[in-house]
């Protein structure tokens, strides 16, 4: 599914996530980074810009609100998302799990 979409001058970048782990980036139209990942990835890929060669870079990851992403342009922010609370929300989640487990285990 398309999770954003952003025009940068003339380029356009489609950035595509799915629940398998599947991230792919489309500039204009065709595929310049594919990756599979579980929490999060780096894709690079160049952009033309009045005929220059600029490399990007596309960082998912997870932050309170669920995936996040950030943009830059030769290592410079574009976009940046904030990640903080990964660990604490996994952490949270299993011990939700644990508690959740052992209470059936040891009611039954």
């Amino acid at each position: 599914m398309r999770f954003t979409t952003i025009y940068l001058g003339e380029n356009k970048i489609e950035v595509f996530n799915n629940l398998l782990g599947r991230e792919t980036i489309k500039v204009n139209g065709e595929i310049v980074s594919r990756k599979f990942s579980i929490f999060g990835a780096e894709h690079i890929f160049t952009l033309k810009e009045n005929e220059e060669s600029i490399e990007h870079r596309i960082d998912f990851g997870f932050g309170f609100n669920g995936v996040v992403f950030s943009l830059y342009r030769e290592n410079k922010p574009i976009i940046e998302s904030p990640k903080n609370g990964c660990l604490l929300f996994i952490a949270i989640f299993f011990i939700a799990l644990t508690i959740g487990l052992l209470k059936d285990f040891v009611l039954k």
